[in-house]
């Protein structure tokens, strides 16, 4: 981890002439002394990194300093130019940086990988809005945005955003809600009129709780049958621990899952293919819903 954080540095000056020991402490998730610590080590193997105190001060390598491919092997090379095809996290020139190291390791990249954070039949609003809040994180700026929850309830948020994650086949912002004074979650699909505010923070600790996703005092523990047919739904949307397989190949779920409109609108999303076992309370809401839908096209 430190060799690869090591030539990190290194890659990183290259396209940027200054850097902060905080940008990069942030980056590689260490602490500031660590980075001066790599910075020592990079000095006694003789690479000209320097470092200057004031207003515009930094971390920085001397002018015309080439960079020995040797130092890294064939492989080593080729992972650093895939890596640097998708990320952009310190704001870098990097199709500058990818162009140099090409041509340094006399090698061609190859396109292997790509993310798209758009959701299916959306308008390019989704994109836009990942990419906002993706700089907001990285230049500590507030955001300003209209929120619809599980209820469809609207309201202004302002939140100070700390992170991007991934749950469920969703993504959402993981940040300081300023009103509340407490860590929240927000799916981005619910975001609306998302602004950036010229206003910065500080923030002291990513960790992510842990009982954020879903509160322990709303879940529920269902057991659901459900049709072979949908085998693709059963993988794709719970645990391997939560699956067995009982009679003629169909599906018994053994799963907990936060109690709400989402949850009934899930289970009716399987149609006739999905039976609930347990327990009774959601099995009779289910039925009524069933029931209530009938009734509009009557």
């Amino acid at each position: 981890m430190k060799n690869y954080r090591l030539f990190g540095i290194i890659y990183i000056l290259l396209s940027r002439k200054m850097i902060t020991a905080k940008e990069l402490a942030d980056y590689f998730e260490v602490s500031m002394r660590t980075i001066y610590r790599d910075v020592e080590t990079l000095s006694l193997l003789n690479i000209p990194i320097y470092m200057s105190k004031g207003k515009n001060g930094g971390i920085g390598l001397l002018e015309n300093y080439k960079f020995d491919k040797t130092l890294l092997t064939d492989d080593e090379q080729k992972c650093i130019l895939f890596s640097l095809q998708e990320t952009n996290e310190l704001n870098i020139d990097h199709r500058s940086l990818l162009a140099k190291l090409q041509n340094l390791f006399n090698k061609e990249s190859e396109d292997w990988f790509a993310i798209d954070f758009g959701v299916w039949g959306s308008s390019s609003t989704h994109k836009e809005n990942f990419e906002t809040i993706k700089t907001a994180i990285l230049k500590m700026n507030r955001l300003e945005f209209m929120y619809f929850n599980s209820s469809g309830t609207k309201s202004i948020k302002s939140v100070e955003p700390l992170k991007l994650c991934f749950k469920h086949n969703s993504w959402y912002l993981y940040g300081f809600d300023t009103n509340k004074k407490d860590n929240r979650l927000y799916k981005i699909t619910r975001i609306k009129n998302i602004k950036v505010m010229n206003e910065s923070f500080e923030y002291k600790d990513r960790t992510m709780k842990e009982d954020l996703y879903d509160d322990p005092k709303n879940m529920v523990h269902l057991k659901l049958e459900i049709d072979k047919s949908l085998s693709y739904r059963v993988y794709d949307e719970f645990g391997v621990s939560c699956i067995s397989v009982i009679s003629d190949g169909k599906y018994l779920i053994d799963t907990y899952l936060p109690e709400n409109e989402w949850l009934y609108g899930y289970l009716l999303s399987f149609g006739e293919k999905l039976r609930i076992l347990y327990p009774s309370h959601v099995k009779e809401i289910v039925i009524d819903k069933m029931k209530r839908c009938l009734e509009n096209y009557r």
